[in-house]
């Protein structure tokens, strides 16, 4: 704990450095930045990641027969996997422009 403590604060000291340029600042979600910068993650590795997340609880839920469980994720997956499908879309809308 000592040295994760240490660690953590040396990062927060040097942070306060003052030698720090503009462009070294933590970037902020605006337009600007969203005009310049390229989404990283493609849709099908998203839709691939929630996927498997679910997946593994599903099995989970299956293996100790918690059929409640498992109604309520797949459900919770269905949803989830519009409101990340209908993020695309816009991500990908302000990608074109």
């Amino acid at each position: 704990m000592d040295r994760a403590r240490r660690f953590l604060l040396d990062q927060i000291e040097s942070d306060a450095d003052p030698k720090l340029r503009a462009d070294e600042e933590p970037p902020r979600l605006t337009s600007t930045i969203l005009e310049k910068t390229r989404m990283s993650r493609t849709r099908e590795r998203i839709l691939a990641n929630l996927d498997e997340m679910y997946r593994e609880a599903f099995e989970r839920a299956k293996a100790t027969g918690d059929d409640s469980q498992m109604a309520t994720l797949d459900f919770a997956y269905r949803r989830e996997q519009l409101y990340f499908e209908i993020l695309l879309d816009v991500r990908d809308a302000i990608e074109r422009r």
